[in-house]
């Protein structure tokens, strides 16, 4: 087993807009890459259950010639609401550093 945060080169999350989160997950190369998507890991259930979200509302894709998976979610609150806790959007990836692969 080893951590998301060990095998990407980089893991990210960002603003999508005012009411939109991304993710990034970047690879450097295809064996890290490869070995995260075939472990099932990272999904559009394992996001949904992450972040407390319907499924249905989990953008989820895998860009083989990019080595890199991209994730858009919902923002819990509209951009700078009273509530919102990260207005950039650049602190919600944490959960997934330390996600355990096979």
């Amino acid at each position: 087993m080893s951590e998301l945060g060990q095998l990407a080169r980089l893991i990210r999350s960002k603003n999508a807009g005012p009411f939109d989160l991304t993710f990034d997950i970047m690879f450097d190369g295809e064996e890290n890459y490869r070995r995260v998507t075939r472990s099932g890991a990272l999904s559009p259930e394992r996001f949904a259950d992450l972040f407390r979200i319907p499924v249905e509302q989990v953008s989820f894709f895998e860009h083989d010639a990019a080595l890199a998976i991209k994730v858009s979610i919902p923002r819990p609150y509209g951009q700078c609401d009273i509530g919102d806790g990260d207005c950039y959007g650049g602190q919600q990836y944490g959960p997934l550093v330390t996600l355990q692969i096979d």
